[in-house]
């Protein structure tokens, strides 16, 4: 019997593989525990429809994050705090504070555990963050820290 690996099963094959098993361990095993489908023409052209829309999901996913790179490195954040007697801002400046002003002023949703900041913002000037936006796909954003 032939079947259609809808996971990876270790040490047989992957997701997609097409494979000829014998019938007990194709229905009881790879079947019954859902590793796999009966390879049928329709179970075929199904499972190839899925990994075309699947790739084409995929491909407007990647666009859409290289337009959001673009427009973060063409931004750049104003963050305005409240500063001590000697200039110097009142703790530091963090992840959550950066995402919640970036969804304000840019309407840009960023999760705060994608920003990267190398040494903590205590001080006004301009500094550069780094964002990764998923697939491998980084940017750079300025921020600015103003005093009020």
């Amino acid at each position: 019997m032939k079947v259609l690996l809808i996971k990876d099963v270790k040490g047989f094959g992957k997701t997609g593989d097409i494979k000829e098993v014998k019938d007990g361990y194709g229905k009881n095993f790879l079947i019954g525990k859902g590793f796999a489908r009966l390879a049928t023409n329709d179970v075929l052209r199904q499972y190839e429809a899925e990994q075309k829309r699947r790739a084409e999901a995929e491909a407007k996913e990647l666009e859409r994050l290289k337009e959001m790179k673009i427009a973060l490195e063409n931004i750049t954040l104003i963050i305005k705090r409240s500063l001590g007697a000697n200039g110097s801002l009142f703790g530091a400046v963090t992840k959550d504070e950066i995402a919640k002003e970036l969804e304000i002023q840019h309407k840009i949703e960023i999760d705060k555990k994608n920003i990267e900041i190398e040494l903590p913002i205590k001080n006004t000037g301009i500094f550069d963050v780094s964002v990764k936006l998923g697939h491998g796909i980084h940017s750079n954003l300025k921020i600015e820290i103003v005093g009020e």
